[in-house]
């Protein structure tokens, strides 16, 4: 990978996620862990700076203001108005309010990959050069415009359009294999014509190098996706794989617990 300090700024991104939470008293802190390390890999390996991204599991924004602040695309003094009122970052990512990085509100769940789509469909048009990446949650793949975006993406070719599915197996109400399951989706994906690889450990900036590496090694004139399966409230163990974190906000004592917990994580 070309950042040596990759792993820093990982840990950095999530102490962020985890004060930004606590400052606000709001939840939304597992769905934020469980794609972080995509968020980083994407901002800080993968994207140019021509590159467009959109995060269609809206509810997940702290991770990216996060990472936005960190790659200097949004200023760092923004983050002290998160969940604030008149902010310009709100519990959702916004929209029309002009941020850098932020080309679209998202979080109703169904509509990012729909946007990202026409993204990379425009480029037929303004011949100008990019790629748009989209990540989106298991719980977009309940939403049938999710699957109209990517009937239009293998019809028109869109190779320059990459999905990153947060694949942690859970939401809102539950586990998604009870919710309605999706399983499987390499093979769904597949089915609709677009090149597929998994990342079997979507929390290791490792792993997401090495299929992203994949990809790129395969020039087919598809549009692609990688599954990460990850762990939802990654890095903290009274969150991994925990439903209630997906709205829980954290006590004091739970806040020190879960920032010992990070930090230790990026002891030697």
């Amino acid at each position: 990978m070309k950042h040596n300090n990759i792993e820093k700024i990982k840990l950095d991104c999530q102490k962020t996620v985890l004060e930004l939470y606590k400052k606000a008293n709001a939840g939304h802190i597992g769905a934020s862990l469980s794609c972080l390390d995509i968020l980083v890999y994407l901002f800080f390996i993968r994207m140019t700076n021509e590159d467009k991204f959109i995060l269609s599991k809206g509810h997940a924004a702290a991770a990216l203001y996060a990472v936005l602040a960190k790659a200097g695309i949004i200023p760092m003094e923004y983050l002290d108005t998160f969940y604030k009122d008149g902010t310009l970052l709100a519990a959702h990512p916004p929209c029309c309010n002009g941020l850098k990085g932020i080309l679209f509100g998202t979080g109703s769940l169904g509509h990012g990959l729909s946007l990202a789509t026409g993204l990379a469909f425009s480029t037929r048009f303004s011949k100008k050069k990019y790629n748009v990446y989209c990540v989106i949650s298991d719980g977009d793949l309940n939403e049938g415009s999710t699957w109209e975006a990517v009937m239009f993406a293998a019809q028109h070719k869109l190779n320059n359009l990459t999905v990153i599915v947060d694949n942690n197996s859970l939401q809102g109400f539950g586990y998604t294999k009870d919710i309605l399951d999706m399983k499987p989706i390499v093979d769904k994906f597949k089915s609709f014509n677009f090149d597929v690889l998994s990342a079997k450990n979507g929390n290791s900036l490792n792993e997401l190098d090495k299929a992203f590496k994949k990809l790129d090694s395969n020039p087919i004139q598809k549009p692609h996706c990688i599954v990460a399966k990850t762990v939802k409230g990654c890095g903290v163990s009274f969150m991994e794989n925990r439903m209630e974190w997906h709205y829980l906000p954290m006590s004091d004592q739970q806040y020190e617990t879960a920032c010992v917990e990070i930090k230790n994580l990026g002891s030697p």
